[in-house]
């Protein structure tokens, strides 16, 4: 069974087994605006929760994007690359920024989520 946590920095991960999808918020895009530039990381690279490891550019600003939880990344949405767009198209679906394996699952009951992360961003706009 599936299921999607969030973080306080507005990244999202859905998890299934031991594997996560994850991106930005349809709200963190809102707030960004147009995403002009992805910086993705590499597949092998392993991170501990909350490390620094990907990069998105708006015409607003830009922005570092953290680990939700450590693992290994093995796989990132090159689609993104060539058409960042897709991020403000479809930031929970075809948006996705990368594919974590999870090496603590104990970290994702310190995640948020739908409802506390519904309340943390309402009024936030």
């Amino acid at each position: 069974m599936s299921k999607i946590y969030y973080t306080e920095d507005h990244e999202w991960i859905l998890v299934e087994g031991d594997t996560g999808i994850c991106g930005i918020s349809e709200f963190a895009q809102e707030q960004l605006g147009d995403i002009v530039y992805v910086e993705l990381p590499e597949p092998g690279t392993t991170v501990a929760q909350n490390d620094e490891l990907a990069v998105v550019e708006s015409v607003k600003a830009a922005s570092e994007i953290y680990a939700p939880v450590s693992g290994e990344i093995i796989a990132s949405n090159e689609d993104l690359v060539e058409d960042p767009a897709k991020v403000n198209a479809d930031a929970m679906g075809d948006g996705w920024f990368f594919k974590i394996r999870i090496s603590n699952a104990k970290e994702l009951e310190g995640l948020l989520d739908k409802a506390a992360y519904d309340a943390l961003t309402a009024g936030q706009s």
